[in-house]
């Protein structure tokens, strides 16, 4: 990779291309990512593309390696691809920076930024509950995620980068998407701006 180009390793062909940087809402199952996201869509449908990770959640990428690389390394070349169209991804899904960080798709952003929704443990447990049968939340399952979001409080401003929290747990959803909406145009406008001032400085 070069300065505004791609770079074969092979070959040594060069390609023009777009880093841009991407969004990542996540948080564990229950947070509130399914219900913020297609509100958020539609509120910046003209300046962003919100994407739901469990789309491509099939057997062909579901590898058994811890962080599943394989469906990470799948999503971060999509996004990337999306990029090249001038538009920044907003990726809805559980995922944290140690998934994402070491694979080497992730030289195609400028930066992947964090927002977690999370939410009380006897509230994400009371909402896993409700759900339909079919999509399997039972006692352990339902202990290991809570497992997962009281690691994920405890280590998020340790990580790195850091993964921004949002408590979900007494709030409305219009307040989580105005604060999700808010998060996104600050990120955005922070890379315009180092933009315009490497291009000034160039």
């Amino acid at each position: 990779m070069e300065e505004g180009r791609l770079v074969c390793a092979v070959c040594g062909h060069r390609a023009a291309f777009r880093r841009l940087p991407l969004l990542a809402l996540t948080g564990p199952s229950a947070g509130g990512k399914s219900t913020v996201g297609p509100e958020l869509a539609r509120r910046l449908a003209s300046e962003v593309v919100v994407l739901e990770q469990d789309v491509l959640w099939t057997g062909g990428l579901r590898d058994d390696v811890d962080g599943h690389p394989t469906f990470r390394s799948t999503w971060l070349r999509m996004a990337a691809m999306i990029h090249q169209s001038g538009r920044p991804v907003v990726l809805c899904g559980t995922v944290v920076p140690p998934e994402f960080e070491p694979l080497p798709e992730r030289m195609f952003f400028t930066d992947i930024h964090y927002l977690a929704l999370v939410a009380d443990p006897d509230v994400l447990a009371r909402r896993l509950r409700a759900r339909p049968a079919w999509r399997g939340w039972d006692e352990p399952r339902i202990a290991e995620m809570l497992e997962f979001a009281e690691w994920l409080r405890r280590e998020a401003a340790t990580m790195s980068p850091p993964v921004e929290l949002f408590d979900t747990t007494d709030v409305p959803l219009v307040e989580s998407v105005d604060h999700a909406e808010r998060w996104v145009r600050r990120v955005l406008a922070a890379h315009r701006d180092a933009e315009a001032a490497r291009s000034g400085a160039s």
